[in-house]
């Protein structure tokens, strides 16, 4: 596997590793009849704030791993790897593993600034592809 995989991978795990978080948190909160429900109904009990933005992290970067995932693969099959765009793909990792707690915890006006990040290591990547 290049490098330059390995960071889609290792994104592919943190994605994982998220929804089991955010997955177990609402199944404490709500409990499991209604996690494995059909969700035609509200919850019987209110989630907590956290479990709340744990589970808009998670869509977030349902989102947003598509367009990293893409961006990386046309940097490989393009073979345009090189050492700006390994760093853009390490960067986009730690922003979205940042992106996590920051959602969580409220990190005002943080969180947007690591979703800033994120975006723009993206669109740095297309970038880097086209030329």
């Amino acid at each position: 596997m290049t490098p330059i995989l390995l960071t889609i991978a290792l994104a592919g795990l943190l994605h994982i590793a998220q929804f089991v978080v955010a997955s177990t948190m609402a199944n404490m909160d709500v409990g499991p009849g209604y996690t494995t429900s059909p969700r035609d109904r509200e919850p019987s009990r209110p989630m907590r704030k956290t479990t709340g933005r744990m589970l808009r992290a998670y869509d977030n970067n349902v989102e947003m791993f598509p367009f990293f995932a893409a961006a990386v693969l046309l940097i490989h099959l393009t073979e345009q790897p090189s050492t700006v765009t390994l760093w853009t793909a390490w960067i986009y990792l730690a922003a979205r593993a940042l992106y996590i707690p920051a959602y969580a915890l409220g990190w005002q006006p943080w969180r947007s600034y690591i979703w800033l990040v994120a975006m723009v290591s993206v669109a740095t990547l297309f970038i880097a592809s086209l030329i």
